[in-house]
């Protein structure tokens, strides 16, 4: 019989394919930084979002706070291990400066999950209320997670382009969103049903944004190489004439 524990354990599985592929989506982008040795105009925010996020989630799975969600604690631990690996590639291909600002909030996010993990196991003496203080703090950083594109966002908007809006990244964070909800609800989590209700929402409002801008982002790209090789020509004309003008000069000395 398809009961609805079995419901909820077919779809936390799912989900947990949604959310691994949705970790992995962002590698086209980390290939490009590690090929032109720079982080360019991308930011570390959705990676600095994620990471805590998973970090909070695999505490709040863990069977001394909220038993029977051993799902919610493998897929968050791959994905803690995964933005350890990306947030590395932006310290490498940083600035001096956003090197500094990015440790300080890495730093700064462990310090807390760790500091929330002390205070809650040692203070606090019944999962139920656990579960709660915990769950509460993830929905927040579950929100922060979904809303960290917010500020490539607005670089989209500003410059008509989603040139560095990653596609798959919020495809998947909106498919991620609709599987982890319906999960919630089949036993009904509040705290895992809220911020991924509000990821749906968000997911889908950043794939209208990025079908909106998809066709001028071609055409600016396109008048780019186009001005790219205008530019080269000229280069290799100047370089031409100045060697033919050397030349001249010396065959009449």
């Amino acid at each position: 019989m398809f009961s609805n524990e079995l419901a909820r354990t077919v779809v936390g599985i799912i989900g947990n394919v949604i959310a691994l592929i949705l970790f992995l989506s962002p590698v086209p982008t980390f290939y490009r930084i590690w090929k032109k040795r720079s982080v360019e105009q991308y930011s570390p925010i959705p990676y600095l979002a994620t990471f805590i996020n998973c970090g909070l989630w695999v505490l709040y799975g863990l069977p001394l706070v909220h038993p029977h969600s051993t799902l919610v604690v493998t897929i968050n631990g791959t994905g803690f291990v995964i933005e350890i690996l990306y947030l590395s590639l932006f310290l490498i291909f940083s600035d001096s400066k956003k090197r500094l600002r990015l440790v300080v909030i890495v730093v700064a996010e462990c310090i807390f999950v760790a500091a929330l993990a002390l205070l809650v196991l040692t203070l606090v003496h019944t999962t139920k209320l656990r579960s709660a203080i915990i769950g509460s703090i993830c929905m927040v950083g579950n929100i922060m997670m979904y809303a960290s594109p917010l500020a490539v966002m607005k670089l989209v908007i500003r410059t008509r382009s989603v040139e560095y809006m990653p596609f798959f990244l919020f495809l998947f964070s909106f498919l991620n969103g609709v599987s982890w909800t319906a999960y919630a609800l089949i036993r009904f989590d509040p705290f895992i049903v809220a911020p991924n209700g509000m990821g749906t929402v968000l997911g889908l409002a950043q794939l209208i944004l990025y079908a909106t801008f998809y066709k001028s982002t071609k055409r600016i790209m396109a008048e780019r190489k186009a001005q790219s090789e205008v530019d080269l020509a000229e280069k290799v004309g100047a370089d031409v004439n100045k060697n033919g003008h050397v030349s001249h000069i010396n065959g009449v000395v």
